[in-house]
């Protein structure tokens, strides 16, 4: 049987854990030949060979310009093209209220959380452009689209940002067939959160389990989101059903931001027809 990305050659950010790890699997199972892009090189070297030939390894820090343009080229030597690039990779961002947010802090976010989508958009660019074709997709967020959906206000702007640089670099690369799009999750159970608290990156990594119960109340489908959630999202947007996609946000939340759920509205009605009858 042919993996819906048969032929096709990606690079995946944050490949070593969560959704990024998840969304590599994935595609190595549909087919894609696939460079992991992240710091961690014991893990990244370790995934790369339990996926076999069709999957690399490359150490990349994304908020560095060198590191992510040898990234591409890793890639086209590698494999010979590049038919997709997920920016998924993300790091925590200062929490707190907005008079006591660092300012170097606030600029090592924005340069990895922001900063790195628009330099794999630079670089992958033109070799997509060459093509005539290819698909960028970028990690949003529902915290991008409502406040009050992250622990950090400078993560919610940088998702936000994230979500209208997509827009407006889908409307350039678009005229050479290259789509952009972005992708917006929900409430989804990885090590973000433990990060997000001060967590090591091993500590975070198993807070995922127990994240789910919490998660599970959030939106009215009744679990927590799941990596392979994004990553097959990221799957549809990679492969050609996605060919006539471009410049669109997929939220991928369980139904979070369609507004107050059923049962918490009727629970307030009836605590008001309580009070007309007192």
């Amino acid at each position: 049987m042919v993996g819906r990305l048969e032929g096709k050659v990606a690079i995946i950010t944050g490949g070593t854990s969560g959704i990024g790890k998840r969304t590599v699997e994935l595609f190595a199972s549909e087919g894609a030949s696939v460079v992991i892009a992240a710091r961690r090189e014991k893990e990244g070297l370790e995934l790369a060979e339990s996926l076999g030939p069709k999957v690399s390894f490359r150490r990349t820090d994304v908020s560095s310009e060198e590191d992510v343009k040898a990234m591409i080229d890793h890639a086209l030597k590698k494999f010979g093209r590049l038919d997709c690039l997920f920016n998924n990779a993300g790091c925590p961002a200062p929490v707190g209220g907005i008079e006591g947010i660092p300012l170097e802090g606030y600029e090592k976010a924005i340069s990895v959380l922001l900063g790195g989508v628009l330099l794999g958009m630079k670089h992958a660019a033109p070799v997509m452009r060459s093509q005539g074709s290819g698909s960028i997709i970028n990690n949003g967020s529902v915290a991008g689209a409502r406040a009050g959906y992250s622990s950090s206000m400078v993560y919610s702007a940088a998702k936000a940002a994230v979500i209208h640089l997509t827009r407006c670099v889908a409307m350039e690369l678009g005229e050479s067939n290259v789509r952009v799009n972005s992708l917006s999750p929900g409430g989804i159970a990885t090590g973000i959160f433990g990060k997000a608290l001060g967590l090591s990156p091993e500590e975070a990594e198993r807070s995922a389990e127990p994240v789910k119960r919490s998660l599970a109340q959030w939106q009215p489908i009744p679990r927590a989101g799941l990596p392979e959630d994004i990553a097959w999202a990221a799957v549809f947007l990679a492969s050609d059903e996605s060919s006539f996609v471009n410049g669109h946000d997929l939220v991928v939340d369980g139904g979070l931001l369609g507004g107050r759920q059923w049962s918490t509205h009727q629970a307030r009605l009836k605590e008001m027809r309580a009070a007309f009858e007192s």
